[in-house]
């Protein structure tokens, strides 16, 4: 039977999602080793992508086989046996094709921006100084320009496998709250670092460090800014994924 679990981290203290050789601190790495110890024959577990080193997710997906175990023995177990930074909320059953990377139709972000120190948010926000003096218009507009792309070779870190740069975006605007601003993003999919770098070149414009026409004509060339900036992991989240099969009230299933 294949499961998808739906899960939510706290990525401070991982190096991101993936499992890595001599690095037993990702998220994948303590889940496969949770599931270990009261799964007979270790499952493998694929993820619906990769989250960077800090990066946090309040919706994320993985998928696994399992033969003749109770699913909601295996949640409690998991839960049980995790740190407190990783929780899963639910075990859904798919058909034995369904894949958590591949059927994904909609990945989300947040950032989240702070103008004052919040000593209980510190490791999921980015304390920005300045803020309360820059222009939210610009923020906005920076934001906006992103959806009349598709290319996005602009914002991918160097060294990149990615095949191809592009990206259909259905979602990119800031919104204020009472203690700073957010970034939503969503797409079909995203290059490894672009949202840190479109958050970075959102700041720059509100800064007058960068112009809109700059960076208009970059991702129209599909050439890198003169003034890259990519904002630190810790104010990032996957927010959410979407998957046309899966409707919120299977979420209750197990």
């Amino acid at each position: 039977m294949r499961y998808f679990a739906r899960i939510k981290y706290n990525g401070t203290q991982f190096h991101g999602w993936q499992s890595q050789k001599n690095t037993p601190d990702t998220i994948q790495g303590k889940i496969e080793s949770a599931m270990a110890i009261f799964l007979p024959d270790q499952p493998e577990i694929v993820g619906c992508g990769r989250t960077d080193t800090g990066v946090h997710a309040s919706d994320y997906f993985f998928h696994f086989d399992v033969n003749n175990f109770d699913p909601g023995l295996i949640k409690y177990k998991l839960n049980s046996i995790l740190p407190n930074s990783i929780v899963v909320d639910h075990l859904i059953p798919v058909h034995d094709d369904a894949h958590t990377r591949f059927d994904a139709t909609l990945r989300a972000y947040e950032y989240h921006l702070v103008e004052r120190r919040d000593p209980f948010r510190e490791f999921s926000t980015y304390f920005l100084p300045t803020l309360d003096r820059l222009d939210f218009d610009l923020f906005q507009e920076a934001a906006a320009l992103i959806s009349q792309f598709e290319d996005f070779e602009t914002f991918c870190k160097n060294g990149s496998d990615e095949k191809t740069k592009k990206c259909t975006i259905f979602k990119s605007e800031w919104r204020k709250t009472d203690n700073g601003f957010v970034y939503s993003i969503e797409a079909n999919r995203f290059l490894r670092g672009m949202i840190r770098m479109i958050v970075g070149m959102c700041i720059n414009v509100a800064k007058g460090q960068v112009k809109l026409s700059e960076v208009k004509e970059a991702l129209g060339n599909r050439t890198r800014l003169r003034k890259d900036w990519s904002v630190p992991a810790r104010g990032l989240f996957l927010s959410k994924i979407e998957y046309d099969y899966i409707k919120d009230n299977e979420y209750l299933s197990v």
